[in-house]
C-alpha cells in the first residue's frame, strides 16, 4: 500500500507513541499479526501499542500522511480474518489500553477502554453486585473493543441481546483522524443519526474504538441448566416452544452428539446421562421459586411424552451447571486441533431446523470423507457448521475443498433470507461472500460510508467492502 521505507514508517510510530510500545521483532509479527483463523500467513510491517485516545489519533494521522494501512487487533480470537495483516500493514493492538476508567453505580453504567477483556468487565459487574450479560467461550481473551467491532454475540443473546445492545456511548478515532464522542452515554437521545451503530460491527473500517461506556443490569439468581437428548433435531423447535412458553430462558443452546463426543474426550467432563441422542439442546432459566422447579420439570416430562426428548439432566448445583455448559462451550477448543473449516450462518429461529437438513444434506453428500460437526445458538437462529481437516490431508488442499461448496452452502443461505455472517464478523474470510445477504444498492451504501470515514483506505483496508 505504500512506498515509504518501512524505517521511516517505524520512526514516525516511535515518535508519536511516546508512553506506547512499537515492536518489529519476529516474534511480535507472528503473534500479533493473526488471529483464530489459519488460512492467511500474517505479514505485518510493525505493531503499535498505544495506551491512549490521542496516541491511537496520532497513528492514524501519520497513516493518512505516509500512506499504510492500520489493522486493529484486540484479543485475537477472532474467526473471520479481520484482525490479520497480510499485506504489510501496521497492527494497532490495544492490549495496553486495558483499563476500567470510571464506574457509575446510579446509572450502572462503566467506562472501558478498548482493550479491557470481556472476563474483567464481567468480574467487575459481578464485584459491583451487577452483571454484564454478553458471554462467550473467549470470554477469558477476547477484548471489548473486538467485541464492538465485531458486534459480537454468544451464549445469551435469546434474553440479552448482542454486544450492540450494551453500549451507552462511544469514543472512537476514525480514518480521518478525527475523535467522535458518540451518544455522551444518554438513555435518550434523538438528535438524527445515531452512529455509534456505525462503529459497532464495522470491524474497525471505518475507525478505532478507543473507549465504551457500557451499560450492566441486575445479576441473575440461581441459573439453572438443563440438558436434553433430542430424538430428532426436527424437535428442537417442539422443545424450545413448549419451554419458552412458560420459562423465561436466558439461553437456548444445541450440539451434535459429534461434537459433544470431542468434549468429553478432550476435556474431564463426566458424560450428562447414559443414553444417546442424535442432538443436543441445553437450556437456562432463572429458578427463582420451587413452582419455576416444577414447571421446568412438568415441561421435560411432556417433551418425553411426546417422543421429542429421550433423556434429560437438570442441574442440582453450581459445579453442575458449569460441567454442563462446559459440554457445550469446549466445542470449539476441543475440535481446534482437527483445523475446522467454519461457517457461521443464520436465519430466523424458526427456519432452523429446515435449514439445517437442507445444509447437512449438502455439506454431507460433498464432503463424505469428512467429519461435520454441528453447534449453535437455537434461540437467535444462529448456526455454526464446522467441517474437520483429516490428517494427512494437507491445509491448503483441505480449504480449498472446502471452498468449493461455499456457493453451495450460501445460496441455501440467500434462499432462506438468512446471512452468511451471524456473529463472527466479515473479515477476509467472507467479504466475496456478502452479496448472499446483502443487495447491490446496500453493498453500494457501505462504499460510500466507509468513503466518507475513511478516504484514503487506511483503516483495515481489505476487510468486509472495498473502496
Amino acid at each position: 500500500m505504500t512506498k515509504v521505507p518501512a524505517e521511516q514508517i517505524v520512526e514516525r510510530l516511535q515518535s508519536v507513541v511516546t508512553t506506547g510500545k512499537v515492536l518489529t521483532d519476529a516474534d511480535a509479527l507472528q503473534a500479533y499479526g493473526s488471529d483464530w483463523t489459519k488460512k492467511f500467513s500474517p505479514n505485518p510491517l510493525a505493531i503499535v501499542l498505544p495506551k491512549t485516545t490521542e496516541e491511537v489519533q496520532a497513528v492514524v494521522l501519520a497513516a493518512n500522511e505516509l500512506g499504510f494501512g492500520l489493522v486493529p487487533s484486540g484479543g485475537r480470537t477472532g474467526l473471520s480474518a479481520g484482525a490479520v495483516a497480510a499485506n504489510g500493514e501496521v497492527v494497532v493492538a490495544f492490549d495496553n489500553m486495558n483499563q476500567i476508567l470510571d464506574f457509575n453505580s446510579a446509572d450502572r453504567t462503566v467506562l472501558c477502554q478498548a482493550g479491557v477483556v470481556t472476563e474483567q468487565l464481567q468480574n467487575f459487574a459481578k464485584d459491583n453486585q451487577l452483571y454484564y450479560p454478553v458471554d462467550f467461550a473467549s470470554a477469558g481473551s477476547s477484548q471489548l473493543g473486538g467485541n464492538l467491532s465485531t458486534n459480537a454475540g454468544g451464549i445469551k443473546v435469546i434474553r440479552w441481546g448482542m454486544s450492540r445492545d450494551w453500549v451507552a456511548g462511544l469514543r472512537v478515532v476514525t480514518g480521518k483522524g478525527d475523535i467522535l464522542e458518540l451518544n455522551k452515554d444518554l438513555v435518550k437521545n434523538n438528535t438524527g443519526y445515531d452512529l455509534r451503530h456505525l462503529f459497532i460491527g464495522a470491524e474497525g473500517t471505518l475507525g478505532f474504538i478507543t473507549e465504551a461506556t457500557m451499560k450492566l443490569t441486575r445479576q441473575p439468581n440461581n441459573l439453572t441448566v438443563l440438558v436434553l437428548g433430542l430424538s430428532h433435531f426436527n424437535h428442537v423447535m417442539d422443545v424450545m416452544q413448549t419451554f419458552s412458553n412458560k420459562l423465561d430462558l436466558t439461553a437456548f443452546e444445541f450440539f451434535s452428539h459429534q461434537a459433544m463426543e470431542h468434549v468429553l474426550e478432550h476435556a474431564d467432563i463426566p458424560r450428562p446421562f447414559d443414553s444417546e441422542a442424535p442432538y443436543y439442546a441445553l437450556l437456562e432459566f432463572e429458578c427463582l421459586t420451587e413452582d419455576m422447579l416444577d414447571d421446568a420439570m412438568g415441561l421435560f416430562e411432556t417433551c418425553v411424552e411426546n417422543e421429542w426428548v429421550v433423556d434429560g439432566v437438570i442441574s442440582q448445583s453450581e459445579t453442575q451447571a458449569i460441567n454442563l455448559w462446559r459440554l457445550r462451550e469446549g466445542i470449539s477448543e476441543s475440535i481446534a486441533p482437527h483445523t475446522p473449516y467454519k461457517n457461521d450462518i443464520s436465519v430466523v429461529p424458526s427456519k432452523v431446523p429446515e435449514f439445517l437438513v437442507r445444509i447437512d444434506e449438502i455439506v454431507s453428500k460433498e464432503y463424505p470423507d469428512f467429519e461435520i460437526i454441528w453447534f449453535g445458538h437455537i434461540g437467535d437462529g444462529n448456526l455454526h457448521l464446522n467441517i474437520l481437516k483429516p490428517k494427512d490431508l494437507p491445509k491448503e488442499e483441505f480449504f480449498k475443498r472446502c471452498e468449493q461448496v461455499n456457493t453451495m452452502v450460501f445460496e441455501t443461505v440467500e434462499a432462506f433470507r438468512g446471512s452468511v455472517s451471524a456473529e463472527h464478523g466479515v473479515g477476509l474470510l467472507k467479504k466475496d461472500y456478502l452479496q448472499y445477504t446483502r443487495s447491490q444498492e446496500e453493498l453500494a451504501y457501505l462504499k460510500a460510508i466507509k468513503q466518507v470515514f475513511d478516504p484514503n483506505n487506511v483503516m483495515n483496508p481489505g476487510k468486509v467492502i472495498d473502496l
